[in-house]
């Protein structure tokens, strides 16, 4: 007679009940890697979980499964609102109290977002654990609040749910694109050059670069995320950011700011012959030099916010004064509490960073600002964004908090100037945004929402053949229960922002929705696991903000992907990204163009990826040797896979009809056939690097490589704005077009552009 196998573990059982995926199959496909009971430990001690013992195990799971049975319903529910009567949200499920037996009087009401109250009540005789009562309405899309009420006759219990009804899906491509499919240009918006800028991309340069791009029959641009970040030493990561919720003050153009023509001490500080030497050198880098860019900008910002205030303190206000103060106090009631947290996070961070302890003093505005977790070191009483001491700093310091709001208004209104050029040139998309996946555990939000942020873990990626040893990004992870119990308030709020003037957006690493790989602090990436995340909630959420913003949604699906993965975005509506690089037949050959998804955003490569032109000449490889990813053999292997791959690439090209079969092809000739190429496919977008039109060799990103052996984020592009219209290079390179390609041709453009 066979051995029955032993029931697993309390701590095994509670692991699943939390979300902790037992295993997960590795990017190879072939390889099961099995999830330590060492790591269950350590990321349930992360959620708050004892689980040292078989005996504090059992405890946590039995409490879990109390907790859930004596929940008169769920604290969120996620509901589908689909096409005709029929799918209507019409009832809720309620959960009897399992200590009440005998008939059960309950009570309903229901608060529609728009503030609408409607009630109703009955009785319930059956003896079932759970049954569904008819709502006394039938809610619209949006955030409403149910509140239910149980009496016996002995006690009452209420309980309250929010109840978020979401569309089937986010906008079509089809819907929003009237049927045609379109082409647009990504950018890294710090590395942009040009003649007005102060040494890094700004937002009067993304609006120019929006209105070339549509000259040229682009739909849109797309730019890295313009989170909020520090702009100094190793804080510059786009994807490590200070805040999701708020912007980067490095985008503001400060002469685009309206107070310049009223503050004559801005003008003044412009004026000086040292900062004018200064901006000069700047605009010449071959790198972001990002703390002297805002060592520059931040005086001038000072003087035009003082003068600001002195507007409006003052009384008679017309015009355009009082249309702008007016602008700025919509927008402070429209961010609401999370732009006052932010505000009053920057400016405790500088008045803590000036060595400043007493509420009396003021913040030295250009004192060192902190290293990494600095804010965990404050005192207890600071580390509370809802304490008496935090609300007495901001009392005191108002003028402090109100600069950082006034920063956040101005990159908000110039961002949207961006947005409304795009619209008038006729772009259909305009700005295309991108959404991080998390936030640096020194930033705000973990301050401001400190009970969502885990402690005692990482956000990070398991091994995969670029990291042998996994990657641990260093990103504090989302309490997953925390999120869901909180009625999504935190992924309501970063949408809303992430939407803010955008026609598209791209989720990074939009695995995050489904799992997310958490590594326990002290651990490796080896020792890490895969947390399952409430996905259709989120997702549901998702495509009612971008129903309500009319956004397409591209989520980010490379790496390490389960099989349902695919299938889940698309019926969510959300377009799949499909790199060149990638995408590849079993035999390793390119996959053909008309075999693209259509459900797509379709581009040669990312942000994290080789350049077209660092491919094909191997830089990239050169680059892994110098920092040390290759030895001198895996380098010499490298190579060789390198020598095969551009071979089928460009046997690819020339069967596809857009490479002439010449047996060595120049970069540009390969840059413009690719892109050529991409605009075949039937994927509904396209993107063309502004890096591969302008032929960059050096990438912008090394993952996983210090920045003291890469400089990443930093590298310029090779040639400031203006010349794009003017390039013949840059039109070859745009491809698929006989119109663009009919005004240069490889033998007159010049080839093998590179640099910073």
């Amino acid at each position: 007679m066979p051995e029955s196998t032993p029931a697993p573990s309390a701590l095994r059982r509670l692991a699943d009940r939390v979300g902790i995926l037992p295993e997960y199959v590795d990017q190879s496909g072939r390889e099961t890697r099995v999830t330590s009971d060492d790591t269950r430990v350590g990321l349930l001690a992360a959620l708050g979980i004892d689980a040292t013992t078989e005996a504090a195990a059992r405890h946590a799971l039995a409490e879990l499964e109390r907790r859930d049975a004596e929940r008169l319903l769920p604290p969120t529910r996620v509901a589908v609102l689909r096409d005709g009567p029929a799918g209507a949200v019409r009832t809720a499920t309620l959960t009897r109290p399992p200590s009440w037996h005998g008939p059960v009087h309950w009570e309903i009401e229901l608060r529609t977002e728009d503030g609408e109250m409607y009630g109703t009540e009955g009785v319930y005789d059956g003896a079932a654990p759970t049954f569904d009562v008819p709502l006394p309405t039938t809610p619209p899309l949006g955030y409403h609040e149910l509140f239910v009420g149980f009496d016996t006759g002995v006690g009452e219990l209420v309980a309250r749910q929010s109840l978020i009804v979401v569309p089937a899906a986010c906008p079509s491509p089809s819907e929003l694109l009237g049927g045609r499919r379109v082409f647009g240009v990504t950018a890294n918006l710090y590395t942009v050059r040009s003649r007005h800028n102060w040494g890094a991309g700004d937002l009067t340069d993304l609006a120019e670069l929006l209105e070339w791009g549509a000259s040229v029959g682009a739909a849109f641009v797309g730019v890295n995320p313009l989170h909020a970040l520090r702009n100094r030493g190793g804080e510059i990561s786009p994807y490590s950011p200070v805040s999701r919720l708020f912007r980067n003050t490095l985008y503001l153009d400060v002469e685009a700011v309206p107070e310049l023509a009223e503050s004559a001490e801005a003008r003044a500080l412009l004026a000086d012959p040292t900062v004018q030497a200064e901006l000069t050198r700047l605009r010449a880098t071959r790198a972001v030099e990002y703390e002297r860019v805002m060592a520059v900008k931040r005086p001038v910002l000072e003087a035009l916010h003082r003068t600001f205030g002195e507007w409006r303190a003052g009384s008679g206000e017309s015009g355009t004064t009082h249309e702008r103060h007016e602008a700025y106090r919509r927008y402070v009631a429209e961010q609401g509490p999370a732009l006052e947290d932010f505000a009053t996070f920057c400016a405790l961070e500088e008045w803590f960073a000036s060595g400043a302890r007493s509420d009396s003093a003021a913040p030295t505005p250009h004192s060192p600002l902190p290293t990494p977790g600095w804010w965990k070191e404050w005192p207890n009483e600071y580390q509370d964004p809802d304490s008496d001491a935090v609300a007495a700093f901001r009392e005191a310091h108002a003028e402090a908090v109100d600069f950082h709001r006034w920063l956040q208004f101005e990159v908000d209104r110039q961002l949207g100037e961006a947005a409304r050029r795009a619209r008038e040139a006729g772009m259909p998309v305009g700005v295309y945004q991108d959404l991080a996946i998390g936030t640096a555990p020194s930033g705000s939000d973990p301050w401001a929402f400190p009970d969502l942020f885990v402690q005692g873990a990482c956000v990070g990626a398991p091994p995969d053949p670029l990291g042998p040893s996994g990657q641990n990004w260093g990103l504090p992870p989302i309490h997953p229960h925390r999120l869901t119990e909180s009625g999504y308030r935190y992924w309501v709020t970063l949408l809303r922002a992430a939407l803010r003037h955008a026609g598209a957006l791209r989720i990074d690493h939009a695995l995050g929705l489904f799992r997310q790989f958490w590594i326990p602090d002290g651990r490796s990436g080896r020792e890490g696991a895969y947390v399952r995340f409430p996905t259709d909630d989120l997702l549901g959420i998702l495509a009612l903000e971008s129903t309500r913003a009319g956004a397409l949604v591209v989520g980010e699906d490379l790496g390490t992907v389960p099989p349902e993965v695919p299938g889940v975005l698309a019926r969510w509506g959300v377009l799949s990204s499909k790199v060149l690089y990638f995408e590849r037949e079993p035999d390793g050959r390119f996959r053909r163009a008309a075999d693209y998804a259509p459900l797509a955003l379709a581009t040669a490569n990312t942000h994290d990826l080789s350049t077209l032109e660092g491919f094909w000449l191997g830089r990239d490889l050169e680059l892994r040797e110098e920092v040390g990813l290759l030895d001198d053999a895996g380098a010499a292997t490298a190579r060789r896979v390198r020598a095969v791959e551009r071979e089928a690439l460009r046997r690819l090209l020339a069967d596809e009809g857009v490479l002439t079969a010449a047996p060595d092809p120049s970069p540009l000739e390969v840059r413009a056939a690719v892109h050529a190429f991409l605009r075949r496919t039937p994927s509904w977008l396209v993107g063309l690097s502004l890096d591969d039109l302008l032929g960059e060799v050096e990438p912008v990103n090394m993952p996983g490589v210090p920045l003291e052996k890469f400089s990443s984020w930093t590298r310029r592009l090779n040639a400031p704005l203006e010349e794009l219209p003017s390039r013949p290079d840059v039109a070859y390179a745009l491809g698929g077009s006989e119109r663009v390609a009919a005004t240069a041709s490889p033998e007159t453009a010049p080839v093998g552009l590179g640099g910073g």
